[in-house]
């Protein structure tokens, strides 16, 4: 059915969990914040990081950039490699690559950080493209990522496509650019987040995802 696939990175192929939350706690404690439950960073993982500083700690634009600054100072380093591939996603990127089907990264992480995570795990080999965030937030959002992953892609027929991801802004960067999009549950969003972002589909597993392409 689909020709094309885009897969986001955090929460999707990898659990990035650890790196980011530690990563967010860092810069949270330059601003004299201390987080006690760390679920609540849990929020950090998929949109844009200059948002979330701002949702959810109120920072100004100026102190939100500042903050990501502070965010890179510990991961570029060791947050970046607190991470875990999810069981299964070699094995599914081998099959997908096999079946002659072009694979790119559509993810809100810088790209620099989405190409490093591809090679630590080994899983450049199965993408044709990286699409991916710019370190100067010029394109953050999900649905700006897929839009430049299209452009590269030279894509003319968007009913070939499908978006792959675990958050409501993999569902609606799909949605805004006229894709079909799976929600996958193995992530950090639930059922309730993807039906309601309007996902296509909803992958309790990785074989769901094989039986929707």
């Amino acid at each position: 059915m689909y020709d094309i696939l885009l897969f986001d990175l955090d929460g999707t192929l990898t659990d990035p969990g650890e790196g980011i939350t530690n990563s967010v706690a860092y810069a949270l404690n330059k601003f004299g914040i201390t987080v006690e439950d760390r679920k609540e960073l849990y929020n950090f993982i998929g949109p844009p990081l200059i948002d979330s500083f701002m949702k959810y700690y109120n920072m100004s634009y100026e102190d939100g950039l500042k903050a990501v600054e502070y965010y890179r100072e510990y991961f570029s380093v060791t947050g970046i490699f607190e991470n875990t591939m999810f069981d299964g996603i070699p094995e599914l990127l081998e099959k997908i690559k096999k079946s002659g089907r072009i694979v790119s990264l559509a993810t809100s992480k810088p790209e620099q950080y989405a190409v490093r995570i591809l090679e630590h795990f080994d899983l450049t080999k199965y993408f044709d493209f990286v699409g991916a965030a710019t370190m100067d937030e010029t394109r953050s959002k999900k649905a700006d990522v897929i839009t430049y992953t299209l452009n590269k892609l030279n894509v003319t027929d968007k009913s070939r496509v499908v978006m792959i991801g675990d958050r409501h802004h993999d569902i609606e960067g799909a949605n805004q650019n006229g894709l079909d999009s799976i929600g996958v549950l193995f992530g950090y969003g639930d059922r309730q987040e993807l039906e309601t972002a309007g996902a296509t589909y909803i992958a309790e597993n990785i074989d769901d995802i094989i039986k929707f392409i």
